[in-house]
């Protein structure tokens, strides 16, 4: 859990870093069309780091809870992924780069299923009585 913390407050921090970076330092210097690449890597990215914080607060109240795990998991590195591939590919200009992003996306959106099931097991618990 503590990695997990230790890697969204640095991703949090990254998103609004590379958000000003890309609205104030790339705006002339590249084409639009990748500036808005750039602003849809800086979305997912502060997107998943909202949605990291829940998983990290239900860790809390459950630290037991396994699919929580996973789900953290799957957003970081969907975040690494997706939205690194994004970075770079704009930073470079090697739109390859662009063929691995869907391998982001697919981390993301797994992520999203296993916090589906990690959510009806969460609220499970929550109405046991210890």
């Amino acid at each position: 859990m503590k990695l997990l913390a230790i890697f969204t407050g640095i991703s949090g921090f990254l998103g609004v870093a590379l958000g000003a970076f890309g609205a104030h330092a790339l705006r002339g210097h590249v084409e639009p069309q990748l500036l808005s690449v750039w602003q849809t890597a800086v979305q997912y990215q502060m997107f998943h780091v909202l949605a990291l914080l829940a998983v990290l607060i239900m860790m809390a109240r459950q630290p037991r809870a396994n699919k929580l795990y996973l789900v953290g998991s799957l957003f970081s590195a969907g975040i690494i992924v997706f939205s690194g591939s994004l970075y770079v590919l704009v930073l470079t200009g090697i739109k390859q780069l662009g063929m691995i992003t869907p391998i982001g996306g697919v981390l993301l959106l797994l992520g999203w299923l296993v916090f589906v099931f990690a959510l009806v097991a969460f609220t499970d618990a929550e109405r046991t009585p210890s």
